[in-house]
């Protein structure tokens, strides 16, 4: 929208490295959507997407490469960086570095350690680090999460996330690539999020099972993974990440010793906005269908739980209050550092087929 904020005033100004997916289906639209926020400046090298970029936004600046953004870094107040994994932290240290707050793209880092001197880099220049991880702001997530504090599951003993897809026809990029520098596959994607929101939920994790496996022919990265995880809190979680389930299991199964909570389908909001949808002021946005609203009981007895709508546009209104007053931001880097400790766990587990203890 590149309003000025509630409060009058001016809008921060943001520069978006990145318009593929990532940067073009969640990270600008959301950004245009804050009242406080306007997108000032896009990169990204393709001439079609430089195009399309200056449709949607024709009051950012599109320019080829990261070295005009930081051209210009006095420009700016905060830097997004939505660009292929193997950048992010080259990218993110190089906007510190310019004395830019930094939101990246999921997973921030490929390793728990690299995710670490990033967040001390932050400290030291006294700067927001913050990580996209947009499926905290998920409906059927939100709708967990007040299960929980309302305490109407009782005492939970296992989370079960799916995260699975019917895509059995690779569609090729670095994604799919099995480069180790490119942090593909679904352990660092897909697992990136599911891990996320288990340790948001439930706390540390003290062990991790992983198997990580390539399904179809040609891929070069796991497509089809499972994580089993202990929490300290005593709850285990059972997730899965595939891109080759012909039958989808449900979203979430939450289990406790007063009732369970099963929910099928995902939360609709990136369908929306992959289909041209945008979030607008005032308007209802996150909304999902009746028919596929979850249900809390157990054998005994079940009723429909009307799922939460979603916020996407809430990750970005934090981090716009975090920087206006010094807050912290809606995730954080030692957030981030947590979870990639899962996935660095799972990784190994999965290659040598054994537990992995955790500190």
């Amino acid at each position: 929208m590149n309003t000025r904020s509630s409060n009058g005033e001016a809008p921060l100004r943001v520069g978006l490295i990145g318009y593929g997916v990532a940067g073009s289906f969640f990270h600008a639209p959301l950004v245009h959507a804050v009242s406080g926020l306007s997108l000032d400046v896009i990169v990204t090298s393709d001439p079609d997407r430089r195009r399309s970029a200056a449709e949607a936004y024709p009051g950012a600046r599109t320019v080829p490469d990261a070295d005009a953004l930081f051209a210009d870094a006095d420009r700016l107040d905060l830097v997004v960086v939505a660009s292929p994994n193997r950048t992010h932290v080259e990218l993110a240290e190089r906007a510190l570095r310019a004395g830019l707050p930094v939101v990246v793209d999921k997973p921030l880092a490929g390793t728990a350690a690299e995710a670490e001197s990033l967040a001390a880099l932050a400290a030291e220049r006294g700067l927001l680090l913050s990580v996209f991880q947009n499926r905290r702001w998920d409906g059927d997530f939100l709708t967990v999460r007040a299960l929980l504090a309302e305490g109407t599951l009782g005492t939970v003993h296992r989370f079960e996330s799916r995260f699975e897809r019917w895509r059995p026809r690779l569609k090729g990029g670095w994604r799919e690539s099995g480069d180790p520098l490119e942090l593909g596959g679904l352990l660092y994607d897909l697992g990136s999020h599911v891990v996320d929101q288990a340790v948001s939920l439930f706390g540390p994790v003290t062990s991790v099972y992983a198997e990580a496996d390539v399904r179809r022919a040609g891929a070069g990265a796991d497509d089809d993974t499972f994580l089993a995880l202990t929490h300290r809190s005593g709850v285990r979680s059972h997730l899965w990440v595939s891109a080759l389930a012909a039958q989808l299991g449900p979203r979430f199964r939450v289990l406790g010793d007063r009732a369970g909570y099963v929910k099928y389908g995902l939360d609709p909001q990136e369908d929306q906005l992959r289909s041209g949808r945008r979030p607008e002021q005032g308007a209802r946005w996150g909304a999902e269908e009746e028919s596929a609203w979850g249900t809390l009981g157990s054998t005994e007895r079940t009723e429909p739980v009307p799922t939460r709508d979603g916020e996407y546009p809430a990750y970005y209104a934090a981090v716009a209050e975090a920087l206006r007053t010094g807050g912290k931001p809606p995730v954080g880097a030692d957030e981030a550092a947590e979870v990639l400790r899962v996935l660095e766990a799972a990784r190994v587990s999965a290659a040598e087929g054994r537990v992995v203890r955790l500190g």
